[in-house]
């Protein structure tokens, strides 16, 4: 029997499960999916950007219908909120939305600028979304402040995505199964 090159591939571990190769197959397949859905997003224009923060929440079960979902998005003079969407299907509770395609980190300046917009329409529930990242100050800033200010990136953003399937599409769908023993457990020789 020839021995392996190094530069053949073969599988680093023998002993994984069927289970645990499919999962780390998934894993990578997901990674792949987020990166390339990522950069779909920030090759996207602002209002379709706008859009899809919309189409997003209402995804996740925010404001109900997606015509009364989203309000007020994309004006001008909008003094630092780009939008609202009920917290609700009925509209309890709104929370207010910021949505921001940019390519570097936002800072704590930011924030203060949304949490300023937040007290100026005296409301305490606010979503920062952007497509890059957050530095630390600002997410320590968010955390420190009394109004509720959620901060999404580009990478949960991404996540959230395909996890409401929003932007994606079903290839393919496998369901790994295992016998049931419950429902043997009655049959006694």
């Amino acid at each position: 029997m020839p021995m392996q090159q190094s530069g053949d591939h073969a599988p680093e571990n023998d002993e994984s499960t069927p289970e645990e190769a499919f999962a780390l197959a998934y894993q990578r397949l997901r990674a792949n999916l987020e990166v390339e859905l990522l950069d779909q997003v920030k090759s996207s224009t602002p209002a379709f950007f706008e859009r899809l923060v919309v189409d997003l929440l209402v995804a996740m079960g925010y404001g109900g219908s997606r015509q009364d979902a989203g309000s007020v998005l994309g004006r001008s003079g909008d003094g630092g909120i780009d939008g609202t969407i009920k917290e609700d299907k009925l509209g309890l509770d709104v929370i207010h939305i910021q949505a921001k395609k940019w390519e570097g980190a936002v800072g704590r300046p930011e924030i203060q600028k949304f949490a300023g917009a937040l007290q100026g329409q005296r409301a305490n529930k606010g979503v920062f979304i952007t497509t890059s990242t957050f530095t630390r100050e600002a997410k320590d800033y968010a955390g420190f402040i009394a109004s509720k200010i959620i901060l999404v990136d580009g990478d949960q953003l991404v996540k959230l995505m395909v996890d409401h399937n929003v932007g994606v599409s079903t290839v393919t769908s496998f369901h790994v199964k295992k016998v049931d023993s419950d429902y043997f457990e009655g049959d006694a020789s």
